[in-house]
C-alpha cells in the first residue's frame, strides 16, 4: 500500500514521483495518525501547477477531501455500480479510515471463497402396489413392477467440512452422536450408527466432517426410513464432488450402503422412490432398473391426495425381519404367484390413475392388501387386521400397510362423503392420522454460506 499512499505534508513532486511508480493516476494523503484524509490524481496535480503552483508546494493543498472511498467487506455490487460512474479506482478503508486495499475498475478481485455447507432433505415414499417384486430374489427369475409416489415427510441432513480429520456425527432421531478422531475410527464404533457407517464405507470421504441428522417421521416406520436418511446424507456429500452422482448412482449407493454392507434385507424400491420423487412406475429385471415417471392429471393428484388418509398404527417393525421371511416364503410357489398377482396388479393402477379411475384404485388398494398379507405370516396381525376390518366398515374401500408391513403406517382410500367417519373412527382407536401432500421433487441437497446463514453460539 505504500506506493499509493504519501505524507500529507509531503511535496507535489514526491507524490508526482510516487503516482509515476503506482501507474495509477493518483494518491492518498494520510494525516500523522495513519488516516486517510485525501485523494489526488495527476491531474489534480496538474492543475494546481497550471494555476502557478511549484513543485516544493505540499499535496494537502490539492489533495480532495470529499473522495470516493469503501469498506473492504462493501459488496461487489456497490463498487461495480461506481465503476459504472466513470470512477476508476476506489480505496478500501478499515473503520480507523486506514487504507487497507485498493479496487479499481481494471482490478476487482473475485471475492474469496468462504467456509459453506450442505444440505440436503429427501421424502418419504408410500407404495401402491407390487409389494415383494422389487427384491432380487424375486425379479432375478421373474420382472418386478411397483407403483409409489412420495409425500411431505423427509429426513434432513446437514453436513460441514472440518479443517481436521474429526468425524462428529448428531442424531435427533437417535437421540444420540458419534464422535471419531478419523473415518477409520467412525467406522470401527460400535452403536447405533450402522446405517451412516455404511454409507461412510461406501462414499469413502477424504475429509473430517460434522453431519447432523433429523427426520419428520418415528423408526422402524414403514416409510422407506433407512433409504430417506441414506439419501439425504449421500446428497449432502454429492455437493463436495466435482463429479457429482446421478440419480440412478445415488440410489444405487444407498442400496449398497443397506443391503450389501449393512445386511438388511430388502427391495429396490425404497432407494429409487425417495431420490427420484414423484409418482413412478418402477420396472425391475437383472439386466437394469427402470423408473417411469407418471403423468396424471393434476385434478385427479388433488383428488387422491384429497381422498387418502395416512394414520400411524404405533406399532414399530423390523423390516429386515420380515423380508427375511418373505425370502424363505418366495420359495414356495403359491407365494410366488401371490407376488406375480401383485406385479399384474400394480399394472392395473397405474393405468388407473393415469385415466383418473380412483375408485377403482381405492378398490385395487384393497385388493393388493390381501395379496400382500399371504407373503408372510409376519405382515399383519390380528390387532391390525382389526383396524383394517373397522377402517372398511366406517367408509374406507382400500387400504394396506406400507412398507413390509408388521407395523408404521396404514394407508386408507377414502370417498369424499364418509372420509369424516373414517377419520373419527381411526381417532377413536388411538391411532395418530398425519396429514401430508405429494411431494414431486425427490431427493433436494444444496450449499450455503456459512457466514449468510450461520453464527457460532459461545459459552457465556
Amino acid at each position: 500500500m505504500n506506493l499509493f499512499s504519501i505524507s500529507e505534508d509531503a511535496l507535489l513532486k514526491d507524490a508526482l514521483a510516487k503516482i509515476e511508480e503506482n501507474q495509477h493516476g493518483f494518491i492518498l494523503t494520510i494525516a500523522a495518525n495513519g488516516r486517510v484524509v485525501g485523494l489526488a490524481t495527476d491531474g489534480d496535480i496538474r492543475r494546481k501547477l497550471l494555476a502557478g503552483s511549484s513543485l516544493t508546494a505540499s499535496i494537502a493543498s490539492c489533495a480532495n477531501p470529499d473522495f470516493v472511498w469503501a469498506e473492504k467487506d462493501t459488496p461487489r455490487e456497490f463498487l461495480l455500480k461506481k465503476f459504472d460512474q466513470s470512477i476508476r479506482v476506489i480505496p478500501l478503508l478499515d473503520e480507523h479510515r486506514c487504507l487497507t486495499g485498493i479496487v479499481s475498475r481494471d482490478d476487482l478481485p473475485l471475492q474469496a471463497e468462504e467456509p459453506v455447507y450442505a444440505r440436503a432433505r429427501s421424502p418419504v415414499r408410500i407404495s401402491f402396489g407390487g409389494g415383494g417384486s422389487d427384491l432380487t430374489h424375486y425379479f432375478s427369475g421373474d420382472g418386478g413392477a411397483v407403483i409409489n409416489t412420495t409425500i411431505s415427510l423427509y429426513s434432513h441432513a446437514t453436513l460441514r467440512v472440518r479443517n481436521d480429520e474429526k468425524i462428529l456425527i448428531h442424531s435427533c432421531d437417535l437421540g444420540e452422536s458419534l464422535n471419531a478422531d478419523d473415518l477409520s475410527g467412525a467406522l470401527r464404533q460400535k452403536g447405533r450408527f450402522g446405517l451412516i457407517q455404511a454409507l461412510l464405507k461406501s462414499v469413502d470421504p477424504d475429509f473430517g466432517f460434522e453431519l447432523y441428522l433429523h427426520s419428520d417421521f418415528p423408526m422402524n416406520s414403514g416409510l422407506g426410513g433407512s433409504a430417506v436418511v441414506s439419501a439425504a446424507v449421500l446428497g449432502c456429500f454429492n455437493q463436495f464432488r466435482r463429479d457429482q452422482w446421478d440419480l440412478h448412482e445415488l440410489a444405487e449407493l444407498a442400496f449398497q450402503a443397506e443391503r450389501l454392507y449393512l445386511g438388511v434385507a430388502g427391495g429396490w424400491q425404497d432407494q429409487y422412490a425417495t431420490v427420484f420423487g414423484g409418482f413412478n412406475f418402477m420396472e425391475f429385471h437383472m439386466d437394469q432398473n427402470i423408473v417411469h415417471p407418471l403423468r396424471i392429471h393434476p385434478d385427479t393428484i388433488l383428488e387422491l391426495e384429497e381422498s387418502l388418509i395416512l394414520c400411524d398404527t404405533g406399532i414399530t417393525h423390523d423390516s429386515g425381519d420380515i423380508h427375511q421371511d418373505q425370502r424363505q416364503q418366495m420359495q414356495k410357489p403359491n407365494v410366488r404367484r401371490h407376488v406375480q398377482a401383485n406385479v399384474d396388479l400394480s399394472y392395473r393402477m397405474r393405468n388407473q390413475l393415469l385415466r383418473g379411475r380412483l375408485l377403482e384404485f381405492g378398490l385395487s388398494l384393497h385388493e393388493a392388501w390381501q395379496s400382500k398379507r399371504e407373503l408372510s405370516s409376519k405382515i399383519s396381525s390380528r390387532h391390525l387386521d382389526q383396524i383394517y376390518e373397522s377402517a372398511l366398515s366406517h367408509g374406507a374401500v382400500g387400504g394396506k400397510l406400507l412398507g413390509a408391513g408388521g407395523g408404521g403406517f396404514f394407508l386408507f382410500f377414502v370417498p369424499p362423503f364418509r372420509k369424516n367417519e373414517l377419520m373419527t373412527n381411526l381417532e377413536a382407536l388411538g391411532l395418530k392420522i398425519r396429514p401430508f401432500r405429494f411431494d414431486q421433487e425427490g431427493l433436494r441437497a444444496w450449499m450455503a454460506r456459512e457466514r449468510n446463514n450461520h453464527m457460532e453460539i459461545g459459552c457465556v
